[in-house]
């Protein structure tokens, strides 16, 4: 009879202990997917394995606690501000210049901020943790940066481009306004 018990006992041990990784495992995930809203799910397709995507995004955000980001100026904050109005008011009389500028002008912002800015995937990785709202907008108008030079954009492509800069530009201007008040 001793014996029977002490099997029941493990037994119910090694389901509660099963139970309480599921419990866990399922609050990780939860976690990562209200932290990473549609990044989540754009990681988790492209990886096809939710154990991977959410290493994938885990790992992102060890990195992106690396970084030295600080915000920019409140100078360099309005001479960004001023350079998109004057980007935003040129894409009438020439897109594919104003979505190069766009392309070109995040990056400076990145650099100066503290991304690393040597790969785009990369960039673009680190950003999706802070802003996971607006990493999609960034790859879009990027592949459609990089379509145009190829002479693969049309007049739409590139506007649909020039509005997902402008989140992303919004995004970093109103997150350093936000940080210096």
């Amino acid at each position: 009879m001793g014996t029977v018990i002490t099997i029941i006992v493990i037994v119910l041990v090694v389901i509660a202990a099963g139970a309480a990784f599921y419990a866990y495992q399922r609050r990780r995930s939860g976690q990562l997917q209200q932290r990473f809203g549609p990044e989540y799910e754009r990681t988790l397709e492209q990886s096809g394995d939710r154990r991977a995507a959410e290493r994938d995004l885990r790992e992102r955000e060890h990195r992106h606690s690396k970084l030295d980001l600080r915000p920019l100026s409140a100078e360099s904050t309005a001479q960004y501000r001023a350079e998109w109005d004057n980007l935003q008011g040129s894409f009438v009389d020439a897109p594919a210049d104003a979505v190069a500028q766009a392309d070109r002008l995040v990056l400076r912002m990145m650099r100066e901020a503290g991304y690393p800015v040597d790969d785009f995937e990369q960039r673009a990785a680190d950003i999706s943790v802070d802003h996971p709202e607006v990493a999609e907008n960034y790859r879009e108008a990027h592949r459609v940066a990089v379509a145009q030079t190829r002479g693969e954009a049309d007049t739409e492509d590139l506007r649909q481009a020039v509005t997902a800069y402008r989140r992303l530009v919004d995004t970093l201007l109103n997150t350093n306004t936000r940080e210096q008040a």
